[in-house]
């Protein structure tokens, strides 16, 4: 058995056991890192700490402790509230604002992660107003930014514009944006759709459940008529499921209107603060992490008061998670796996098999590291098959950019992981094992839908 085959099962063995049990598989995967590095490959430990994500770690400290300020100053309850009045009573347009917002911030160039972060908070609060699953909300907003992801000045469309560029097919630069913003706006509705009705029949299922239970004992203790019911009933109305972490508020039908927040000075510092971060971000080119620790520490310098109970809430256990396994996957690269799998790849004779081929390796490999990284690390081998004069050009690098980003919700990429650190801390392990099936569904389907699409058929 190979080197790269043992490394790669004690991977999955790390993913296995943190799903199952109560153990950090980040943790795992942390400390495998050290044992396969040293003593499976002979590196030395300083090496291996150098595949430790350090701008990845930046990123996740400082969003998450920029929203938690956000979250305890009261300002995302400011702008559900304003999300709110502008949608009325029309549910339906709630998931549709918070779609169109992430996508306009990443087609304006807002990486995506800076996108994701800004909406998340307020999409998430949002949809527990108005009885929408919060998976279902996370879903939506990262499709929202994926949909904005390949416009050509966000980096994502940078990198795949160079290898439109290389192919020789530099015109086609908006068709991408459009095909990309069109697939991920098709997946939010069937992503939010399905989701939602899961939900709704899980609900009902445990409203039976309790109404059998609480029926039984209804002639020794009944419930008087005008008595609170609150406890009569057993948790209530909000229902949590492990297979999907999404909470469903109260009836919508019964929720009164919006409850009016004042704009108080400081919050409205902190909307400023969000425009700002946008701006270091896209504008001036600020890592996204080192510019959220900017505004976080503007905040707490107004108010200090906010430091203590913010750092506190940070979900420190997620972001061992997410560093650990990329720290893992870091190695793989350094190791020489992943070369492996591209060497493999482009020894392939034909084009159209080694599209598919290298659209599932992005969806793979994307889903636990940088989608960045990802596009740059596989250009080399997907501008030969682009153009093949059988292929188009197009086709191709579209398949291969939907591939790549379709899988940012996994919870082991910065996307995905955003939306851990927005999700109620009680949901943290549930968000998890939801996001990562949905990853690993995109990763089944998406890849072979899009080469069918886009290569197959010679859409573009």
């Amino acid at each position: 058995m190979s080197t790269s085959l043992i490394a790669f099962i004690i991977l999955v063995a790390a993913f296995a056991i943190g799903s199952f049990t109560r153990i950090n598989a980040g943790l795992i995967a942390l400390v495998a890192a050290f044992g396969v590095g040293t003593m499976l490959v002979g590196m030395p430990i300083k090496e291996v700490i150098g595949q430790f994500p350090a701008g990845l770690f930046f990123i996740l400290v400082g969003a998450t402790l920029l929203f938690a300020i956000v979250r305890i100053n009261g300002t995302i309850d400011l702008l559900a509230y304003w999300a709110e009045r502008l949608a009325g009573n029309r549910k339906v347009l709630v998931p549709i604002l918070m779609f169109l917002l992430t996508a306009v911030l990443a087609s304006a160039g807002a990486f995506t992660p800076a996108a994701i972060a800004i909406v998340a908070p307020v999409a998430l609060a949002l949809g527990l107003r108005f009885g929408i699953s919060t998976l279902a909300m996370g879903l939506v907003i990262v499709q929202g930014a994926n949909a904005g992801a390949f416009s050509p000045v966000n980096p994502f469309g940078v990198l795949a514009n160079v290898m439109l560029d290389e192919a020789g097919a530099s015109a086609d630069s908006l068709k991408l944006y459009v095909y990309c913003f069109v697939f991920n706006a098709v997946l939010a509705v069937l992503a939010y759709v399905l989701v939602q009705w899961i939900m709704k029949r899980r609900a009902a299922r445990e409203s039976g459940d309790e109404s059998a239970a609480t029926g039984a004992d209804a002639s020794q203790d009944p419930v008087r008529p005008g008595a609170d019911r609150s406890t009569a009933g057993g948790p209530g109305t909000s229902v949590l499921t492990v297979a999907a972490p999404a909470q469903v508020a109260t009836d919508p039908a019964s929720r009164q209107g919006p409850i009016k927040v004042a704009a108080t000075p400081i919050r409205v510092l902190t909307l400023f603060g969000l425009g700002g971060l946008l701006v270091l971000t896209t504008v001036m080119g600020i890592d996204v992490g080192v510019a959220s620790l900017v505004v976080a520490l503007v905040l707490i310098c107004v108010k200090p008061g906010v430091q203590k109970p913010a750092v506190e809430s940070m979900p420190w256990s997620a972001i061992i998670l997410v560093t650990g396994i990329v720290t893992y996957v870091g190695l793989l690269e350094e190791m020489g796996a992943l070369k492996e799998l591209e060497a493999g790849i482009a020894g392939l004779g034909d084009s159209s098999l080694a599209a598919l081929i290298a659209s599932y390796v992005v969806a793979v490999v994307s889903a636990f590291a940088s989608t960045t990284g990802t596009l740059g690390v596989i250009s080399p081998i997907v501008t030969p098959i682009a153009m093949d004069p059988v292929l188009s050009p197009i086709g191709v690098i579209t398949a291969i950019a939907i591939s790549s980003s379709v899988v940012d919700v996994s919870p082991m990429s910065t996307s995905g992981a955003l939306l851990m650190a927005s999700a109620q801390p009680k949901d943290e392990r549930m968000f998890f094992r939801a996001l990562l099936l949905w990853a690993i569904a995109m990763i089944g389907m998406v890849p072979l839908l899009v080469w069918v699409i886009f290569v197959q058929l010679g859409l573009g």
